[in-house]
């Protein structure tokens, strides 16, 4: 009896601690039912105006996408936002982008698909640069607007009537990719079922993206924060043999690499956009690496400056002081002059080369630009 009874109690800590495992959390913040009013907001947008529901209000369709700039799902449906706004815009539809996400609660590795975060600052970066047609709105310091719709993920589109009474929220598409061809056009047609004046067959669908950030998770970066700290940092010696192996990069990723030294100011300036670039892309096909050009005897001195940066990427120092011999071995059209970066592919072929400061965002630019990491899933 008792041998039982131990089993049943076993038997029931294991189902509750089951259920805790598998049990779905509720949503965060409920998406807006089909048929409720469009809540009204007041955002400031790219263009330097501030805009309000009642700025669409001689449109007869209002679509509303809530999108982003880092997410590789929202940077994927870009051109075809633009190409629906292209469209439609003469047929009294109006189309506008919210972007939802807190800046402050992203962490760098979740920025491995883009050169850009959702800051409005970068959001007015990305607008000129893909010349968007559709107002693009920042809800990213208060939420209210997200909050009060309900986004799941971006992109991911609420479409009103004239009444503004939502008959439709879901996916642009069926297909991420945009070099294939989608079988479902969902927001194409609910489009054109209400210019039509008929009801959308298909009023919800899911939808696939990168989740909304909301405030309220900023603590992911305090623990980012602390992980990074908790990585260990190295200096190792290197030769002449050794930097030239670097340089045919057999490793199959994009290497990029920079020359600095603590007695140079801009190196130092600039060293931390190097930490960035690399919490940001290293779980892909891309790695960082420095090599310093300080003398051999100073290395604790350098080891103690990549300790601060908290450098825990792949990091060498010369180790002789023939600095000559150095600037050969990386680059024979290097004048000597630091700092002094390079970006070499698998194979060795060096696709940029830069003496002296680099531009960060169009270093990032560069990267995930290049075929070996790309925009998109």
């Amino acid at each position: 009896m008792k041998h039982s009874f131990v089993v049943f109690l076993l038997s029931i800590l294991f189902l509750l601690q089951y259920s805790q495992c598998y049990a779905q959390p509720p949503r965060e913040h409920k998406t807006l039912a089909i048929g409720a009013s469009a809540p009204d907001f007041t955002l400031p947008a790219v263009d330097g105006k501030t805009y309000t529901l009642a700025s669409f209000s001689n449109s007869k369709i209002l679509v509303i996408i809530f999108t982003c700039n880092h997410c590789p799902t929202a940077q994927a449906y870009e051109d075809r936002i633009i190409q629906l706004t292209d469209e439609y815009t003469n047929k009294g539809v109006a189309v506008l982008a919210i972007m939802p996400n807190d800046p402050k609660s992203i962490t760098l590795s979740e920025l491995d698909y883009t050169d850009l975060s959702d800051s409005f600052e970068e959001m007015k970066i990305r607008a000129k640069e893909k010349q968007f047609n559709f107002p693009y709105l920042y809800d990213g310091d208060t939420q209210a607007t997200a909050k009060a719709y309900g986004p799941a993920v971006t992109p991911h589109v609420f479409i009103f009537d004239e009444t503004r009474k939502l008959r439709f929220q879901g996916r642009i598409d069926d297909v991420e990719n945009p070099a294939k061809t989608p079988k479902y056009f969902d927001t194409r047609n609910a489009i054109e079922a209400l210019l039509a004046n008929k009801e959308v067959t298909t009023p919800t669908t899911k939808v696939f993206g990168c989740s909304a950030k909301w405030k309220e998770k900023s603590d992911w970066i305090v623990k980012a924060q602390q992980e990074w700290a908790k990585e260990p940092v190295q200096l190792n010696d290197i030769d002449v043999a050794g930097i030239k192996n670097l340089l045919k990069n057999e490793s199959g990723k994009l290497r990029l690499i920079n020359i600095w030294a603590t007695w140079c100011g801009p190196c130092v300036t600039e060293f931390p956009e190097f930490i960035t670039m690399n919490r940001m892309y290293r779980k892909r096909d891309f790695e960082f690496i420095s090599i310093s050009a300080d003398d051999p005897a100073k290395k604790e001195k350098a080891l103690q400056f990549l300790q601060k940066q908290q450098a825990s990427n792949a990091n060498y120092i010369f180790s002789t002081d023939d600095k000559y011999q150095l600037i050969e071995a990386v680059d024979p059209n290097w004048q000597g002059a630091l700092p002094y970066t390079i970006l070499v592919e698998p194979g060795g072929k060096i696709v940029y080369a830069k003496q002296g400061i680099i531009d960060p965002l169009q270093m990032k630019k560069t990267i995930i630009e290049h075929p070996l990491l790309g925009r998109f899933y």
